[in-house]
């Protein structure tokens, strides 16, 4: 039980809660979306706070909303040709052979954070008003303060832990 209740993870646990929650009140009084920070920060949690992985998770956000934003031009493109049905699953095809192609090539683009983040945003984009730019502007911005806001707060549990 020591584990699960250390000190490190009460104050670390208390100051990310209180982190999240102003952050959620901030993005909410902006009426931004809050979701796209979220997902950053959840990945920078799976990547075991790795700030290298940082640049890959945030600029493959980026990468995956805006084929979110191009999955529609392109099948306006190619649907009188081959169908909507078609056209989407090209798009999408094409997107997964790209990231399985390029990911050790450029893998800040083209990665798994790529991938889910343009699943996310194409699903929001089914939404009566969607809106990838601000959702690239949050992700971008408010995930980045994200990333920053949990290496900050690791770097005040261990300075109150040591002190």
């Amino acid at each position: 039980m020591g584990k699960v209740f250390s000190k490190k993870s009460i104050v670390f646990g208390f100051l990310l809660v209180a982190f999240i929650i102003v952050s959620e009140i901030i993005l909410a009084r902006l009426h931004l979306p809050a979701w796209p920070a979220f997902m950053v920060m959840i990945f920078f949690f799976v990547v075991h706070e790795d700030t290298r992985q940082a640049p890959n998770i945030l600029i493959g956000g980026l990468a995956g909303i805006l084929c979110a934003i191009l999955i529609k031009d392109f099948m306006a493109m190619l649907e009188p040709a081959i169908g909507a049905e078609a056209a989407k699953l090209l798009f999408i095809g094409l997107f997964v052979y790209s990231i399985v192609l390029f990911k050790d090539a450029i893998p800040w683009v083209f990665n798994s954070y790529a991938f889910m983040f343009f699943l996310v945003a194409a699903l929001g984009g089914q939404a009566p008003q969607p809106q990838p730019y601000v959702w690239m502007g949050v992700e971008l911005v408010a995930g980045t303060i994200f990333i920053a806001g949990i290496v900050g707060i690791n770097k005040v549990v261990d300075a109150v832990l040591k002190g």
